[in-house]
């Protein structure tokens, strides 16, 4: 497995995806699939890292009647 941090978050989702796979198909000993669910995890953390960092980067854009740009600002979740 390679180092998660360097990983672009399709890589990171491709990767845990065959990890998944690979679990799910019960073929792998316990000790590999010990080791897989651990990778799996880390890679689960850091997809949902890149994924809330997106989240924030995305904003609100304000329309005019008439469709001019009025102003950005921070999209809000919460709701």
């Amino acid at each position: 497995m390679s180092e998660t941090a360097e990983l672009s978050f399709e890589e990171a989702l491709k990767q845990l995806e065959k990890i998944v796979s690979e679990l799910e198909s019960g073929q792998a000993p316990l000790e590999k699939s010990l080791a897989l669910y651990e990778e799996g995890a880390r890679l689960k953390k850091l997809c949902e890292d890149r994924l809330e960092a997106a989240r924030l980067q995305v904003e609100k854009i304000s329309l005019s009647k008439i469709g001019a740009v009025e102003g950005v600002a921070p999209a809000d979740f919460s709701s």
